[in-house]
């Protein structure tokens, strides 16, 4: 058995105590940044952290970057990588609906408490992205996204999981709800998206682990019309 180093022996490592937000950064220029420091700031009202602070670092010079900033009881810290995701998937991708479910009170933010989302990740793989429930069967996120859906010809983002800067700036003008969407009305989705500063907006080509006589449900997968840095696939 080893000693615990120094450097974790800290609520922040040890408890996820913690709140973050990853930015896409183009050329240098942070993409949404006021919607990810509000957002931010709420969460780290919700903890009880310190106001994040609001001077992002130097730009690195990446043609596509993931700007990552994380408060904790030390000040505001950031980390930079270069943003490659790989090739387009232009037939859409693949998501599967996981029984993992979010937190209850944590599922609103985004903080170091993070296990829920990295299980969905590894119980839908190879799938590109897993959905988490809550405790009443409601599709509420995604392990590494968000989920927008076309249900009865009407646009809808489930209720109750993260509040997607990505997928708030993409549906700003756009008629649309936002409601509980229990996992059984997945079989009725005719369209359906995933949103985030990692990936953009990313169209699904099928949804799996629906159960109830209903495994899988394959979507006409539609990219959007739009050339928005923040909504395009990286690269």
């Amino acid at each position: 058995m080893k000693a615990l180093p120094d450097a974790v022996n800290d609520p922040a490592w040890l408890h996820g105590a913690t709140a973050f937000t990853t930015v896409r950064t183009r050329l240098g220029a942070p993409l949404l940044w006021p919607a990810h420091l509000a957002r931010l700031r709420h969460t780290c009202a919700f903890l009880g952290l310190p106001d994040p602070d609001p001077d992002l670092p130097p730009p690195a010079p990446h043609a596509w970057g993931l700007l990552r900033v994380t408060v904790t009881d030390s000040g505001t810290f950031a980390s930079e990588r270069s943003l490659t995701a790989g090739p387009r998937p232009e037939g859409g991708v693949t998501v599967r609906l996981t029984g993992v479910q979010v937190h209850p009170q944590l599922g609103a933010h985004k903080t170091g408490n993070y296990l829920p989302y990295r299980l969905a990740a590894r119980e839908a793989a190879p799938c590109f992205e897993g959905w988490l429930l809550n405790a009443h069967g409601q599709l509420v996120d995604g392990s590494r996204t968000s989920p927008l859906l076309e249900l009865d010809g009407q646009l809808v983002v489930p209720a109750g999981g993260l509040p997607s800067v990505t997928r708030a700036a993409f549906l700003r003008g756009t008629p649309h709800v936002s409601r509980p969407v229990h996992a059984h009305e997945l079989a009725r989705v005719t369209h359906a998206w995933v949103c985030g500063s990692g990936v953009g907006t990313v169209p699904v080509a099928r949804i799996e682990g629906l159960g109830g006589g209903c495994p899988a449900r394959d979507l006409n997968a539609q990219w959007p019309d739009t050339t928005e840095p923040a909504f395009v696939w990286p690269g």
